[in-house]
């Protein structure tokens, strides 16, 4: 596939770009993303890929949009509360970029369509907000051989990790083997989270992506970045595939 003279254009500043050039380009065309969540880091996740030239992006939510996402999900406006997520989702990146085609799933991500939504895609990000979700996301890319970039957002503070047991990494039950206890990880509608931070750990998954699919770089795979808004700091922890978890166990030949 060449590249169209408008295509050329509108990703040029990728194009020049050594470790993408335009094969890189050719491959974020040609790629199959699904995005779990469409609320603070699913807005970012999405801008950034459909702006990138991903060829076609999957977004699953059961939600609507309330008041209170938008000090956050930067996808929605005021005109948009009450609406479904995807919906509104997949109008606002139709507008940022017609080479995008989206797929929809107004319905939460379970036991019965986890395993089809992620085979069928070249790689999943996740950006729910609950532990049930992020366990199902796991074993279902565990299961595809599909890498995983997850990120976790909560007051000041933000993660991201590429989670590929198939390719050396880790997954998310070796980093984390159990849940937290009641009260330890409160959900941002009980702690609250800044605005802003949606956005810099988003970004921060959609630029792995972006890393993965072009080959550019090494991707934060076996590694968990941590980040600190609240005191501008940054880590990097790295991380080990654990040869007991029972969920990367259970994909080995």
């Amino acid at each position: 596939m060449s590249l169209r003279p408008e295509q050329l254009e509108r990703y040029a500043r990728h194009i020049i770009l050594r470790e993408i050039g335009g094969p890189g380009q050719k491959r974020l065309l040609d790629a199959k993303v699904l995005v779990i969540g469409a609320g603070g880091l699913g807005s970012p996740v999405l801008l950034y890929l459909a702006a990138a030239g991903v060829g076609q992006i999957s977004v699953i939510d059961d939600d609507t949009v309330s008041l209170s996402n938008l000090q956050r999900q930067i996808l929605f406006r005021s005109a948009d509360v009450e609406a479904p997520k995807v919906a509104r989702a997949a109008a606002a990146l139709a507008e940022l970029n017609p080479d995008c085609v989206v797929e929809t799933v107004a319905a939460r991500l379970t036991a019965e369509n986890a395993a089809s939504l992620v085979a069928r895609h070249d790689l999943v990000l996740d950006g729910s907000d609950n532990f049930d979700t992020r366990r199902l996301v796991n074993a279902s890319c565990v299961a595809a051989a599909k890498p995983l970039v997850m990120g976790a957002i909560g007051q000041w503070e933000g993660q991201v990790s590429v989670l590929d047991p198939a390719r050396g990494g880790p997954c998310y039950a070796c980093l984390f083997p159990e849940d937290p206890a009641p009260g330890l990880a409160p959900s941002c509608a009980e702690a609250g989270v800044v605005g802003a931070l949606a956005g810099v750990i988003g970004s921060m998954m959609a630029l792995e992506a972006i890393k993965i699919i072009t080959r550019a770089g090494e991707p934060a795979r076996g590694a968990l970045l941590l980040y600190d808004g609240l005191y501008a700091e940054t880590r990097r922890i790295e991380i080990t595939r654990d040869p007991a978890c029972p969920i990367c166990q259970s994909a080995d030949p």
